[in-house]
């Protein structure tokens, strides 16, 4: 209760722009907000009609301001910021998944290079006139590093993404701490491992995908061959750690820093699903189809230094989070 009492004083009435909204991470990070008292602008592109299932704030009935458009429109970022007195921003729109990077690089790279140039351009454009941005933070991702074999990955190591998708994110990670080093914005990088939880209808992740298949009566398909490594970071504990990094997004130490956040908690894909299977009671034996291409096989990351500087950590293991997340599942999928 001193926690959510803490939150509200910081987040109430704050002039909040969230891109990526109708994602999982943007969903519950914008109905958070909204349970903190924060004014809350989304922008999203796509109308999705399964999105209604994501939050009441997607209809229309609170007090969110949505905005349709893409990243790539530099006119309608700096409007949008500069109409809604912007505050904060949790840049979280993009292009997320790796087999569609692949099949579709320079679709991704717009969405998420252009994109957070633009975006970034935008603030600083219009904080020269008036200074209202206190914290900017860029979702970047554990696939900014690049196959590597120091592992778990630590802040200090190089970003050398390999294959489109992991391109993107080196290089937005980049150009977001450009802006922080060169005009002083208030950036701050987030990277995050595989997250998952309610509101995540990107059915070709290994969490969702394996749950509605089982639902469904369905054998779950396995892309890979099962065995890589990686961790999976629960939803509720991504938006507290953007919420903690926001905080502090313009303070030395934090201001132009990238920060690892995962569960701590590493597990091969299969024993993913196999655990997904147990608790849900269904017997289907997955497919492993053994056939994705370009993915690094194992990933995982050092939290340390999110726990010294931000006195952050993650409150969820990957078992109380999936007991979490299944329920959600059922009540959608009946």
């Amino acid at each position: 209760m001193e926690d959510l009492a803490r939150l509200k004083g910081v987040w109430k009435g704050r002039r909040v722009l969230v891109t990526g909204g109708t994602g999982v991470v943007g969903t519950n990070l914008v109905n958070r907000l909204e349970g903190l008292g924060a004014e809350v602008t989304a922008i999203v592109r796509d109308w999705v009609p399964r999105s209604r299932i994501l939050g009441y704030w997607l209809s229309g009935e609170s007090g969110v301001n949505l905005v349709r458009g893409e990243l790539e429109d530099y006119a309608l970022l700096e409007r949008t910021i500069a109409e809604y007195e912007t505050g904060y921003i949790f840049h979280l729109g993009a292009q997320a998944i790796v087999p569609v990077g692949n099949a579709s690089p320079a679709g991704t790279f717009r969405a998420n290079i252009l994109g957070t140039w633009n975006l970034l351009e935008a603030a600083r454009v219009v904080s020269a006139y008036a200074p209202l941005v206190k914290g900017i933070c860029v979702a970047s991702s554990d696939k900014a590093y690049g196959a590597s074999k120091d592992l778990p990955y630590t802040e200090d190591q190089p970003l050398a993404g390999t294959h489109p998708y992991e391109v993107s994110k080196s290089c937005c990670d980049l150009i977001a701490r450009s802006y922080a080093a060169t005009y002083g914005l208030p950036v701050a990088v987030a990277r995050m491992g595989n997250i998952y939880g309610p509101g995540d209808l990107n059915f070709n992740r290994v969490i969702p995908g394996t749950i509605r298949s089982l639902l469904a009566g369905e054998r779950p398909r396995i892309r890979s061959d099962g065995t890589p490594v990686r961790e999976y970071f629960f939803v509720g504990d991504a938006v507290e750690a953007y919420l903690a990094l926001a905080e502090k997004a313009g303070q030395k130490g934090v201001k132009g820093e990238a920060f690892n956040f995962s569960s701590g908690e590493k597990a091969t894909v299969l024993e993913v699903v196999e655990m997904i299977t147990k608790k849900t009671g269904l017997k289907q034996k997955p497919v492993i189809l053994g056939e994705s291409r370009h993915e690094i096989q194992d990933q995982y990351l050092s939290i340390g230094k999110a726990k010294k500087v931000l006195a952050w950590k993650p409150r969820y293991t990957l078992d109380e989070g999936l007991d979490l997340t299944i329920p959600w599942y059922r009540e959608v999928f009946g």
